[in-house]
């Protein structure tokens, strides 16, 4: 995912703590430093910057032919008010994506947003997943290089959709990595600052008519939570998330087709089943003759 401008905003949110810790250990009274200062920073950005990110992506299909991605956006009042500037030029930079995608953007507030981008088949969907969330595609920082631009992590995105049809249902096999190992934790100078799964609140949710059944066949497998038709997955920060589901879904051409043809098939049999044959009732009659 596209997280590199979000990490950018909360490095430099919690930089004065690397600073903190590093004169921490520089001090030379050590009888009033803390046993474990790192543990303490950790634990004090986690409460501080608690639920700070929700991201949900949602992927929901109606049939083989129409769905749409819906992207749930969600950011903590205590960072916006940190870094409230950056953070709508963010949100912004997310809107034009989706607008290039034809996409429709529903500002909720300054501080929640929900996108949604439709898709009429799997390759479309596997185009515009991948063009919106693909780091190296939308990382577009400012020119002047800085040291905390030469420490945001890389976030590897890719989603796989492979159709099989079989003329009224089609059988779909979605798989999707996300790599968030570089996510694992925020630091500077090797300097641990905060741990991200406190931070970002990441889901990923497939709905789909049928339900879907997840494989789990990696170790790194994700196991989700069922409601209904849908499926939610929880993905972990610090770890390289992989799902892979199969499900199906009803073909609106090859059910059309199938109508068609029992239509005229219908038609045909009433036609010479309960009425006359054509070719008797419209068949020329024969001329009267008079008898000899």
């Amino acid at each position: 995912m596209n997280f590199s401008k979000l990490v950018k905003m909360l490095m430099w949110l919690i930089r004065p703590l690397g600073l903190l810790n590093r004169n921490i250990g520089h001090s030379g009274n050590k009888r009033f430093a803390p046993r474990k200062p790192l543990l303490w920073l950790v634990v004090l950005t986690s409460l501080l910057l608690s639920g700070c990110v929700k991201y949900d992506v949602g992927v929901n299909f109606n049939h083989s032919n129409s769905g749409e991605l819906v992207q749930h956006i969600k950011l903590g009042e205590r960072l916006t008010s940190f870094s409230g500037d950056y953070i709508y030029a963010w949100l912004d930079s997310i809107e034009s994506r989706t607008r290039k995608l034809e996409g429709k953007v529903r500002r909720i507030s300054q501080e929640e947003v929900i996108v949604t981008i439709p898709f009429s088949n799997g390759q479309e969907l596997q185009t515009k997943f991948n063009e919106f969330f693909n780091s190296h595609n939308n990382q577009k920082v400012a020119a002047t290089t800085s040291e905390t631009d030469s420490e945001l992590p890389k976030i590897e995105s890719n989603l796989l959709l492979f159709q099989n049809n079989f003329l009224l249902v089609v059988r779909n096999r979605l798989i999707y990595d996300l790599d968030l190992r570089s996510l694992s934790l925020i630091a500077s100078k090797g300097n641990v600052l905060a741990d991200t799964g406190a931070i970002l609140d990441l889901e990923f949710s497939l709905n789909t008519p049928w339900g879907a059944k997840n494989i789990q066949l990696t170790e790194n497998a994700v196991e989700p939570e069922k409601q209904g038709n849908q499926l939610l997955w929880r993905l972990q920060p610090g770890e390289l998330n992989h799902i892979e589901v199969v499900f199906w879904l009803p073909s609106p051409l090859g059910i059309g087709a199938l109508l068609i043809v029992l239509f005229v098939w219908g038609g045909l049999y009433l036609r010479y089943t309960f009425m006359p044959d054509p070719r008797i009732q419209f068949a020329p009659q024969p001329t009267a003759t008079e008898s000899q």
